[in-house]
């Protein structure tokens, strides 16, 4: 057994060993062992130096890339979208809930169907296709952002059937997440519904006050979709649905940590306030893993520049920056790396139910299908994992 020392498991500073055995041929070293260092205590192998070590990345919400948006997927566009799965795999992102923003039923359905095909035709070295995470059309009109307000819908039993009938839900389902406005009318029987088919209820794109948000958790609505946008903010007489979901602990708060979306110095008050609750997603659109300049979504133009993405009027639609480097983005302002880590590759996990932490995580996986974090001068950096 070989075997690795020093080694931090985010979110904690304690230092680990780790213990690998040859796995399978092709496949490499796999990790067989994770055993404490005492605090003082040497160990013998190859020594880390407090270096990272992490599950890949999960991003619970993104909308396509390479050109590809995910609401207007069809069968033609499979081998476009194992590129794409490839390059996600290559950016450290495991697995992804491909995000169906407000479109047509038509589409929305045959796009749910193309995904179906892709999961069974999965392959090695492309990230993992979860459930979808359907991001519409029971929004608050008010607060629509970037979703086409003629495909809005009002929310009941009928028009969530007429979209995901004979989809099945979960995170290894068709399915997987939800994102809707819970004060509106009729949406407390759709929340039902979703929960009871096994569906997680994100809040977003919602006009709700602090009250209205915290009937909806209790009811079963368990994450805000990008926290701060798309809804109120902090006020101190109104103070909306984040402060409503910092009262519990089990209510995921989703952010896009590119600077833009969120101040960095609100992103680091998130954080502080819900360390074990912040998750990072990146909000990517169809022309991440492109250049910069104008690109096409549905018929409307889109303006990407430093990583942001804009329609012409300048209302903010997503950005084209990988997860990780949103990682980077808030070990860099809140100086907690190991924080910024597991917001991305644990805590996503959490909302989909996988309880387990980052020791349970790693435990029986290839070394190639981790990832490595290191801090130096210029901040925190990532490799797939491997011995230095």
């Amino acid at each position: 057994m070989h075997w690795l020392t020093g080694v931090r498991l985010p979110p904690s500073d304690q230092r680990w060993r780790i213990g690998l055995e040859a796995g399978p041929e092709g496949q490499g070293p796999v990790i067989s062992r994770i055993e404490p260092i005492d605090p003082g205590a040497a160990a013998a192998g190859d020594d880390w130096g407090g270096d990272w070590l992490s599950p890949m990345g999960v991003d619970l919400q993104i909308n396509g890339g390479l050109g590809l948006a995910f609401p207007e997927l069809s069968e033609a566009d499979l081998p476009q979208l194992a590129e794409l799965q490839a390059l996600l795999w290559r950016d450290g992102v495991e697995a992804i809930c491909p995000t169906l923003v407000t479109c047509g039923i038509e589409p929305l359905r045959q796009a749910l169907t193309v995904l179906q095909q892709a999961r069974r035709e999965h392959a090695a070295g492309r990230c993992r296709l979860l459930g979808a995470h359907l991001e519409g059309p029971f929004l608050a009109r008010e607060r629509r952002g970037a979703h086409p307000e003629q495909h809005l819908a009002e929310p009941s039993l009928a028009a969530l059937a007429a979209r995901i009938a004979g989809f099945t839900g979960g995170p290894e389902g068709d399915i997987a997440l939800v994102t809707l406005a819970p004060e509106r009318d009729g949406a407390a029987a759709v929340i039902a519904e979703l929960r009871n088919l096994g569906m997680v209820v994100s809040l977003g794109h919602s006009a709700a006050g602090e009250r209205q948000a915290a009937a909806a958790f209790d009811a079963g609505v368990t994450m805000l979709t990008h926290s701060f946008n798309a809804m109120a903010g902090l006020h101190h007489r109104e103070p909306g649905p984040v402060a409503a979901a910092l009262q519990r602990q089990d209510v995921a708060l989703g952010l896009i940590a590119d600077g833009v979306h969120v101040a960095p110095s609100m992103a680091v008050l998130l954080q502080r306030l819900a360390p074990e609750q912040v998750v990072l997603v990146s909000d990517a659109l169809a022309p991440y893993g492109l250049g910069e300049g104008q690109h096409r979504w549905d018929e409307r133009l889109l303006i990407v520049a430093d990583g942001s993405c804009r329609l012409a009027d300048g209302t903010l639609a997503g950005v084209t920056l990988p997860l990780l480097e949103g990682v980077r983005r808030l070990a860099r302002w809140s100086g907690e790396p190991g924080a910024a880590i597991a917001a991305a590759t644990v805590l996503p996990r959490r909302v989909l139910g996988d309880r387990r932490r980052s020791r349970e995580l790693l435990l029986g996986k290839p070394l190639a299908a981790t990832l490595r974090w290191h801090e130096g001068a210029d901040g925190l950096h990532w490799q797939h994992g491997e011995a230095r």
